[in-house]
């Protein structure tokens, strides 16, 4: 197994020279420079699977630093920490909207540089899973797209948004969207506080979190409906909503038609209509 590489960017030697130290004995493959220009060719010429970067430095703060390599293809899904002495909420702020995924004040133990990295390098990797599970999930649904007749496509017409930072935030909906799904439930799991949560999705998607939810949501409430001959009570409870009259509300303001409307119509068209014996 190739050893994970990490980048240090810092133009102070003791404290570059100290992180090297610690990450090459804990095994990690290790690059360093002393000033944000080395520190960027540096990252696209090694390709690094994690950068912790200083944010003062004389030639190039690292918020541009930052900004740079998310620019570059190469990079622009690298995690990235950022080292400082302090950091007041608009520095946060800033970073994180650029794109940074973690901060480490200076000084720090060896324990919690440790801990720092090993989260981002989880939460990648788990990132990374996720977003091939969805392409797995898209080329599946491509497939049985093929042939379905206008109406039971709707069962498919859906995914979710491609972003780095957001990967989680929408594996997690995957996983839950059956459930009762708090906002601060979600930014507990990826690490986020609500309000940054609700900003962020917002901005990259122009859509909240409560829509995408009800977008899943509404995704395995057709699925039924053209499926199985389940009650819309039960078709209700499958997708998160224990109050059948508030989903039948959720999805004609969707589908401008009642579950049973829709699934009649989707009935109506099919060549093999499934049996609809029970009680709705």
């Amino acid at each position: 197994m190739t050893p994970t590489k990490i980048l240090i960017i810092d133009d102070e030697a003791q404290t570059r020279n100290v992180f090297l130290k610690c990450l090459e004995f804990e095994g990690y493959k290790t690059c360093a420079a002393s000033n944000a220009l080395d520190g960027i060719q540096l990252a696209l010429e090694e390709r690094p699977d994690l950068i912790i970067c200083d944010i003062l430095m004389p030639d190039m703060d690292g918020y541009s630093v930052l900004a740079k390599l998310r620019r570059s293809p190469q990079t622009k899904g690298t995690p990235f920490i950022f080292l400082t002495a302090k950091v007041t909420m608009p520095e946060l702020r800033q970073g994180m909207q650029l794109g940074a995924d973690d901060y480490l004040t200076k000084p720090c133990t060896v324990d919690q540089l440790l801990d720092v990295i090993a989260v981002r390098l989880q939460r990648h990797q788990a990132i990374l899973e996720c977003q091939s599970s969805q392409v797995h999930n898209l080329a599946i649904l491509s497939q049985q797209h093929q042939g379905l007749n206008s109406i039971s496509s709707e069962e498919y017409d859906f995914s979710f948004p491609e972003s780095e930072h957001l990967a989680p935030v929408f594996h997690f909906i995957e996983m839950n969207y059956n459930q009762t799904l708090r906002l601060e439930d979600i930014a507990k799991e990826v690490g986020y506080s609500p309000t940054y949560l609700s900003n962020l999705v917002k901005k990259e998607t122009g859509q909240t979190i409560k829509q995408w939810i009800i977008a899943r949501r509404m995704v395995q409430a057709r699925r039924l409906l053209r499926t199985t001959a389940r009650t819309v009570r039960e078709i209700a409870n499958c997708c998160g909503y224990p109050d059948p009259g508030y989903f039948t509300s959720q999805f004609q303001k969707i589908h401008q038609k009642t579950p049973l409307g829709w699934r009649k119509k989707v009935v109506s068209v099919t060549e093999k209509p499934m049996r609809l014996s029970e009680k709705h």
